[in-house]
């Protein structure tokens, strides 16, 4: 049975989907944008800031499930601009356990609320 997790330290749904749903022992975070659970806004228009935020709201919803950064096995991130791949490589780097998980980067025309980045992952669960 699919179960959905999500948790006020993470961004509520902008739209009809779950911000992750656990399935067995998987789990399937929806793309994560810079969006502030506290506030509702999207933080500065940097991509350093943006993915910072993205990493802590994907921190916030394995938390919630009982996993950490270290149960990620997959992700996507989906960029504004390839431009500001390394930018956005640094910060992801320091949030992602090792080995670092698989996975793909891609140049989008856009994103929702016209962020810079959004990521989404894939996490394997006790």
């Amino acid at each position: 049975m699919n179960r959905a997790v999500s948790v006020p330290g993470a961004p509520a749904a902008i739209g009809p989907y779950s911000p992750a749903i656990r399935a067995g022992n998987l789990l399937f975070l929806s793309g994560q944008i810079a969006l502030d659970p506290a506030t509702g806004t999207i933080v500065d228009d940097d991509i350093t800031a943006q993915t910072e935020q993205v990493m802590r709201n994907i921190v916030a919803l394995l938390t919630a499930a009982g996993a950490g950064v270290e149960h990620i096995v997959r992700t996507t991130v989906f960029l504004k601009d390839m431009n500001e791949f390394a930018a956005m490589n640094a910060v992801y780097a320091r949030h992602v356990g090792d080995p670092p998980p698989a996975r793909s980067t891609v140049q989008v025309a856009r994103l929702p609320k016209d962020v810079r980045i959004e990521i989404d992952v894939i996490a394997v669960l006790s």
